[in-house]
């Protein structure tokens, strides 16, 4: 087991099966020691992650909602390396777009439970540059979707 592996399991996340696309994309490219990972949106084994942050939905279920797409992302990349964690180096950067309303301003806010979850997952690999946006909508009506970008071995 990779020491992300072990990570992993003492915060009691099971990376599920990297989920498929939705449309006429690859779910990631790796380009030399990059691997460049497609928006993963919010949902967990209940099904999708719904609501838009400044009207129904708060900052901490949002940030919850991030933090399913950093879990999204990381089965795609553990896919992506063949199913070794240990080839991962970093994370280099992510993208999270917020489905908010035009006067929310806590858009990191809620991404940092994303750039949290790294953290917690990979140590001081899991920190990365970042940006943060919102959205008027997203696809399925998702609260959150994020995309990433990992330095791999």
């Amino acid at each position: 087991m990779s020491a992300i592996e072990t990570r992993l399991a003492e915060l009691g996340v099971v990376l599920p099966d990297a989920p498929a696309p939705a449309a006429n994309y690859v779910p990631f490219v790796v380009v030399g020691s990059l691997v460049h990972i497609s928006g993963q949106i919010s949902q967990n084994a209940g099904g999708l992650i719904k609501g838009r942050l400044g009207a129904d939905m708060d900052v901490a279920a949002g940030a919850d909602a991030a933090k399913t797409c950093a879990i999204s992302l990381l089965a795609q990349l553990k896919k992506a390396c063949g199913g070794d964690l240990s080839r991962v180096v970093r994370a280099v950067k992510l993208v999270g777009f917020v489905n908010s309303t035009a006067d929310f301003t806590d858009q990191p806010k809620v991404i940092n439970g994303a750039s949290d979850f790294m953290v917690a997952a990979l140590g001081e690999a899991g920190r990365h540059a970042r940006s943060a946006v919102s959205a008027v909508s997203l696809p399925l009506g998702v609260a959150v979707e994020i995309e990433a970008i990992f330095e791999i071995k």
